[in-house]
């Protein structure tokens, strides 16, 4: 296994951006070796909070509570930390720190869902996975290991297994810290990370590991039994989000016609409550053109349909438009987007979006577009709710230029979290014939996952065995792998399913068999504060490459100069912004072996100077659309976090994924 030499214990941009300014001799400590980044610690169970150093009788704190560290001392020869719970200057007392681990950064770990991978395995000492990922064939190194804990005994060196069920951030946050980590390159040729990190457990690490073994045999039988039962309340709801501009009739008529088919079969089986169909149809700007009538709309909302009569009276008038939009793409994003926003998709256990047009999609920077957003935005607005979309690519000749850049934007909108699988669907030349065959493949298996799952049976082999015809194969087994994701993280929210009960522990970030499948995603967890200094540091350098355009090497000067001084002095960013520095400053420090490079830090000014006009343009749009989404983490009220009790409101946090940063 060749060593990369990155070592994962920060993120560049993010590493920049400490916490707000204190009066000098009430900010926290300073990291070791570091300039600006404040010292936190999270506590591990059992850990005692007292009145002083060396103090009895202390308060047990909340297991992984995140405290800064505002002094050092030594007590009845044991380090003790005065701490606070937020950077603002506060202390609350002292912990032993022996009781903590430091969390140089705010990273965490997400589950993805295991639908089609191993349980992810957490080793007790790095030498054990490294031997496996060494190992020319990791089956014989791991399948010992699964068959062990399969029959509920302890297997050699692993401390526990994710879950059986998909443990949803997005409705129950969880910290998964990283501690450290090292990306490496595998026996099999796969860049993957060997990661440090904690999680909750008992205090006596030998109990852990023998609680957790029991929890394993004991939780396969009893979830087995209950799941049964459970997925009895198991409910789906399909929005099929239809562009409904000229052109578009045949596919609108076709697709209630598949719908009224799927109603008659779901209320002869007496399975109405089971599934609710949803309609949102989209065009273009209004604003543009007036007689298009609106940009998107919703004629069904699942939540509100009773039955097949009502949701055909509801759709009834939707017709094309009258009138052309002008330009090709359409809004298409704003379609999803009210689907997203707008259906309570929280009462539904399979929550599908079908998307169905002829067009692309209007870009997140065009001056027409009603969101703001591009496909990667859309696509992490989805996961929030757990929402899968489907693309039927309607290729009709009059989209002939368009179809290479539309199929890039609906692959990846359309690629679900976890699984890494593209529901992506091209129907060539628009062919109504194949499209209606699609659209009824796919409501059928949808319905028949459901089914299944209401009577007990194998959703997953009726989903695929539905309407099957050879050429919709893999959307079948698509749609059967993503209804078996649905059902794990249904599951996984009726059972209350949290991370395993062990401490420290590594891990990788890709299953040790299927080395092309993440087992996690990467979140960065912001500040309100850090966003807000990530926003203003966005719209410099937006304006910086801007510049750019016209002079590449003022271009450079001003990027540099907002990352020095945000190195130097965060709080200086509104004065200093503009100031000329010659080299990265204080920022050098963050960038040595780092796993992640923002795309911003990554760029020299030598590759700028050789792109063209379009490649430079792409970057600065791309830019613009993430500044754009930050807007909707700050006014995401529900998804805020607090680390630590009584902590100042303002260094709640909320977990960006990864790509989001720059």
């Amino acid at each position: 296994m060749s060593r990369l030499n990155r070592s994962l214990i920060g993120l560049a941009l993010l590493l920049t951006i400490a916490a707000p300014s204190a009066n000098a001799d009430d900010k926290p400590l300073i990291q070791a070796g570091k300039k600006t980044l404040f010292q936190r610690v999270l506590t591990t169970p059992g850990c005692q909070l007292s009145a002083s150093a060396a103090g009895k009788d202390g308060v047990i704190q909340p297991t992984f509570s995140r405290y800064y560290v505002y002094e050092r001392a030594q007590a009845d020869n044991t380090e003790w930390l005065k701490v606070g719970p937020d950077s603002y200057g506060k202390t609350i007392g002292w912990l032993p720190s022996s009781c903590t681990v430091e969390w140089k950064m705010q990273l965490t770990l997400a589950f993805t869902n295991s639908a089609n991978r191993d349980r992810l395995l957490f080793f007790k000492d790095r030498p054990t996975l490294e031997g496996i990922l060494d190992a020319p064939d990791p089956v014989s190194k791991v399948a010992p290991l699964r068959a062990k804990l399969k029959q509920g005994v302890m297997a050699p060196g692993v401390l526990a297994q994710e879950p059986e069920y998909f443990v949803d951030m997005q409705k129950q946050f969880y910290l998964l810290p990283v501690l450290s980590g090292e990306e490496v390159m595998t026996e099999e040729g796969f860049r993957t990370r060997i990661l440090n990190v904690a999680s909750v457990s008992k205090t006596d690490e030998k109990t852990a590991e023998q609680n957790n073994q029991k929890a394993v045999a004991a939780g396969a039988e009893s979830t087995a039994a209950g799941a049964a039962s459970q997925m009895k309340e198991f409910s789906a709801a399909v929005v099929f989000v239809i562009d409904s501009t000229i052109s578009m009739d045949p596919y609108i008529d076709r697709t209630r016609e598949a719908i009224r088919e799927v109603y008659q079969q779901i209320e002869k089986e007496n399975l109405g409550k089971q599934v609710k169909f949803g309609l949102v149809a989209f065009r273009s700007s209004t604003q543009a053109v007036p007689g298009l009538e609106y940009v998107s709309k919703m004629y069904a909302d699942p939540n509100q349909v009773k039955d097949s009569s009502d949701f055909l009276s509801k759709v009834a008038d939707l017709k094309q438009a009258k009138v052309s939009s002008g330009a090709f793409d359409e809004d298409a994003f704003a379609g999803v987007m009210l689907s997203i926003d707008k259906v309570d998709w929280s009462k539904f256990g399979a929550r599908y979006v079908v998307l169905i047009t002829d067009a692309g999609a209007l870009d997140g920077t065009d001056k027409l577009s009603n969101t703001g957003l591009n496909a990667d935005q859309v696509r992490l607005e989805a996961a929030n709710p757990g929402v899968a979309i489907y693309t039927l690519h309607l290729k009709t000749q009059a989209g002939a230029k368009d179809h290479v850049k539309a199929q890039a934007q609906y692959q990846n909108l359309s690629t679900y979290p976890g699984t890494n699988t593209s529901l992506y669907y091209p129907v060539n030349a628009g062919d109504l014939q194949e499209f209606g065959r699609k659209v009824d493949s796919l409501a059928a298996a949808i319905t028949s996952q459901v089914r299944a799952a209401y009577m007990g049976d194998d959703a997953i082999g009726s989903a695929a065995n539905a309407k099957q015809d050879p050429a919709d194969k893999k959307m079948l087994e698509d749609s059967a792998l993503i209804g078996h994701a649905m059902q794990l993280a249904y599951l996984g929210e009726k059972n209350g399913t949290q991370a395993p009960p062990v401490f420290k522990a590594w891990i990788t970030d890709r299953d040790l068999i299927k080395q092309n499948i993440p087992t996690t995603d990467v979140r960065v967890l912001l500040t309100k504060s850090q966003l807000s200094d990530l926003s203003d540091v966005l719209k410099q350098i937006l304006d910086a490459a801007n510049e750019g355009l016209i002079s590449p090497t003022d271009m450079f000067e001003r990027l540099r100069s907002v990352a020095a001084t945000m190195g130097a002095d965060p709080n200086q960013l509104k004065q200093n912004g503009n100031a000329k520095v010659a080299d990265l400053g204080m920022l050098g420090e963050y960038l040595e072996d780092l796993p992640y490079r923002s795309e911003v830090l990554n760029l020299d000014e030598e590759t700028w100077k050789s792109w063209d006009g379009l490649a430079q343009e792409k970057f600065i749009r791309n830019l613009s659309t993430k500044l754009r989404h930050y807007q909707r983490y700050n006014a995401d009220v529900d998804r805020w976090v607090s680390l630590a009790d009584k902590s100042d409101a303002r260094d709640n946090v909320y977990p960006v994924p990864l790509e989001m940063m720059p």
